[in-house]
């Protein structure tokens, strides 16, 4: 236990609370299969040719990785997750996570489908949060062609500003039904146009209280610079700063791009300074509480630690609105249920669709947890000594 915060994230009676044995076994052996990277990427591999194939692979995968890592294929199948985790008082953020297939077909679906779970979320103190991704509502070539200050068709033009309305469409909806939203970040070389984007939101719909967050990924070494220009510009456009931290999600594609392009990697050289600057940006939020709403969207055990300090040395209640903890859905148990159950807000990322289409969303959670130094060890080892400490205990 840390002596300062009276928080273990190794309390894992608390952790696995909601989890009766059969379900607590079940998890042991899916942690225990994604400890090995060749099964991963074999059964992966299996998996996207089976599907490409049609053949009927729902009752594998339903039952198994999907039901561990995603509320269900609907708002309605999710149901279940949000009451679970509402029992330990943690929240459920939406997250509507099939890939567009690049087309206003496609887009107006998932702006349609985006406005239900805000309708949902909207009076339900057990969905603190809608979030979407800028790809799922334009096209990312033409986000990209406005980055690279590309001059568009008169049909490019036109598609980029339907585009423009959807994003709009939600943030205004999130504004009328009083619903906060993250608006995720993406590759590099779309973001700039993806914060413009959130930035005009943020000055339309943030005057009062933020409600539109935008993400910074600290991987970047030059996100922290990005926060506290958008905070100067906020305090002069006169709106309030929604934040959510991260440490980032596309290094390996980042890495790669550049290398290939020939330009300087945006990421940083190693893990510490990511590391560093993720928690210099948890300090530059909690320094600036006044004007900055933020979530502290993080898997990792010490930043979580450093956020409960500086709370206490700032005098920040645990349940101040302004400040959140958030962990995927299936993810990082021991932080979100004895957050939770210290008293702090917190929220899980819960993705829902259609089985088939949230396969890469799933494919990547599984690479993620062999590919994090120890992440699936930490999971597999904590399920295995709550599993030893029940047996001890009957």
């Amino acid at each position: 236990m840390n002596p300062i915060t009276n928080v273990s994230f190794d309390d894992t009676a608390v952790a696995f609370s909601s989890k009766s044995d059969a379900e607590l076994y079940k998890m042991y052996l899916l942690f225990k299969s994604m400890n090995s990277n060749s099964f991963v990427k074999l059964g992966g591999t299996l998996l996207n040719t089976a599907i490409n194939l049609h053949l009927p692979v729902n009752f594998i995968i339903k039952p198994t990785i999907f039901n561990h890592f995603c509320g269900g294929e609907t708002i309605e199948e999710s149901e279940r997750a949000i009451k679970e985790l509402s029992k330990y008082n943690i929240g459920t953020i939406l997250d509507y996570s099939v890939e567009g297939e690049g087309n206003d077909k496609s887009f107006d679906a998932t702006r349609d489908e985006l406005l239900r779970a805000i309708e949902k979320a909207h009076g339900n103190k057990n969905i603190p949060f809608a979030v979407f991704k800028i790809t799922g509502l334009i096209d990312i070539k033409l986000l990209e062609k406005v980055q690279k200050r590309q001059e568009l068709s008169v049909n490019e033009r036109a598609a980029y500003e339907r585009g423009r309305d959807r994003v709009n469409e939600i943030c205004k909806r999130c504004y009328q039904r009083d619903v906060r939203v993250f608006i995720d970040a993406e590759e590099s070389w779309i973001q700039d146009t993806i914060d413009n984007l959130t930035y005009e939101m943020m000055e339309l719909y943030n005057k009062e209280k933020a409600n539109i967050y935008n993400t910074y990924q600290l991987y970047r070494h030059d996100r922290l610079d990005v926060l506290q220009r958008d905070h100067e510009n906020a305090l002069k456009n006169g709106y309030y700063l929604g934040a959510k931290l991260v440490r980032g999600a596309y290094m390996e594609k980042e890495r790669k791009r550049a290398q290939q392009e020939g330009y300087p990697s945006p990421i940083n050289p190693t893990k510490e300074a990511s590391d560093k600057l993720f928690d210099d940006a948890l300090r530059f939020c909690v320094e600036n509480i006044d004007r900055i709403s933020f979530c502290n969207g993080t898997h990792n055990e010490a930043s979580c630690y450093l956020l409960i300090e500086l709370m206490d040395k700032y005098d920040i209640a645990p349940n101040d609105p302004r400040v959140y903890f958030a962990q995927l859905y299936g993810m990082s148990d021991n932080l979100s249920y004895n957050l939770a159950h210290a008293g702090y807000n917190v929220a899980k990322y819960v993705p829902y669709g259609p089985v088939k289409e949230v396969m890469p969303y799933l494919l990547r959670r599984a690479n993620e947890n062999t590919a994090i130094a120890g992440q699936s060890s930490r999971e597999f080892q904590l399920i295995r000594s709550e599993m030893e400490r029940r047996k001890k205990k009957r």
